[in-house]
């Protein structure tokens, strides 16, 4: 049984919307301790401020590499050991749902060693009216909704294959990989989805911002 979570937030200067992402985790419901983690990687603003401001525990590093952060984070978290712990991640350009963590937990007493989520994105306004269009009908279609804004694993399980690789991006795809081939029990859910930003400047390369931006370039051809 899960005794206790945590929640890791890799962010690289996030001033503008970090502070949505953590009301929503300390709004959202959990019947067990909860430590939200911020790994501050190669800010040169204050979102390290920011969040220790709001109650994060704070984690500094210079990677400038989201795979690295979201390791960095998740070591934190695993200092007292695995014993009962549920590790999620989420971005900071994110906001989760109320219900985010019970979903979370649920899954974990049910026996999921990996819980994959989906996403919704706030606004379109900046991109083509075509757009929301082509993404939710390729969405719609595709069963391997992998997100690193959504995501829970077993603390166990996160320990057993590795954890986080240092990639740019694409870390939460490997992962899951991962966790597959040894044959642990994967759970996709779309129920509780994410909020995610539609910027067009995102923190990751080859991130979601990219893949928007890959998009529109099909409606533009």
């Amino acid at each position: 049984m899960n005794h206790r979570i945590a929640v890791v937030v890799p962010a690289h200067n996030e001033h503008d919307l970090l502070p949505a992402c953590l009301s929503s985790l300390y709004a959202a419901t959990s019947p067990v301790p909860v430590e939200i983690v911020v790994v501050a990687d190669a800010c040169t603003d204050d979102t390290a401020a920011l969040a220790a401001a709001a109650g994060a525990t704070v984690i500094t590093t210079d990677a400038r590499n989201v795979g690295r952060a979201r390791a960095a984070g998740m070591e934190h978290a695993l200092r007292a050991g695995t014993d009962g712990l549920w590790l999620a991640t989420t971005d900071a350009d994110s906001r989760v749902a109320p219900e985010w963590l019970l979903w979370h937990l649920t899954h974990a007493a049910s026996g999921a060693d990996l819980l994959a989520g989906t996403v919704l994105v706030d606004d379109w306004a900046a991109w083509p009216a075509a757009l929301p269009g082509l993404y939710d009908s390729q969405y719609a279609t595709t069963d391997a909704h992998v997100h690193g804004a959504n995501l829970g694993i077993a603390a166990a399980t996160y320990r057993a294959v590795g954890g986080f690789r240092p990639l740019a991006h694409d870390e939460d795809r490997d992962l899951i990989t991962r966790v597959r081939a040894t044959g642990a029990h994967v759970v996709a859910d779309a129920t509780c989805p994410v909020v995610t930003s539609a910027r067009a400047d995102g923190r990751a390369p080859l991130g979601f911002s990219s893949h928007l931006t890959g998009l529109a370039s099909t409606l533009a051809a």
